[in-house]
């Protein structure tokens, strides 16, 4: 369902059945890693025009990887964290990911 790089590739699935007996599939809700269980690469201070998408590929080898920069500031929304003189957390890259 989800490409092997998205954020979501692991979630499992659900299954709910309706009232009338139809089933709907879900994904699975997903919750932030703790800070605790992600390893830093480094830390970074945006600037002026900074995006998201650039520092993950500057840092990480990988624009879509964004979110693992989304998931080291326990953060879900990727406009919340770029933002001038902001220091964000890299996390390591990940082998395969």
């Amino acid at each position: 369902m989800f490409e092997p790089g998205s954020r979501y590739f692991d979630l499992k699935t659900g299954i709910y059945t309706t009232p009338d007996g139809r089933r709907i599939a879900y994904v699975r809700r997903r919750f932030l890693p703790r800070e605790k269980d992600i390893q830093r690469l480094a830390e970074v201070s945006t600037t002026e025009g900074d995006r998201l998408d650039l520092l993950a590929a500057r840092t990480l080898g990988d624009a879509e990887q964004f979110w693992r920069i989304c998931d080291a500031n326990d953060v879900m929304n990727p406009f919340d964290l770029v933002r001038p003189g902001a220091l964000l957390k890299i996390p390591s890259p990940e082998i395969g990911g």
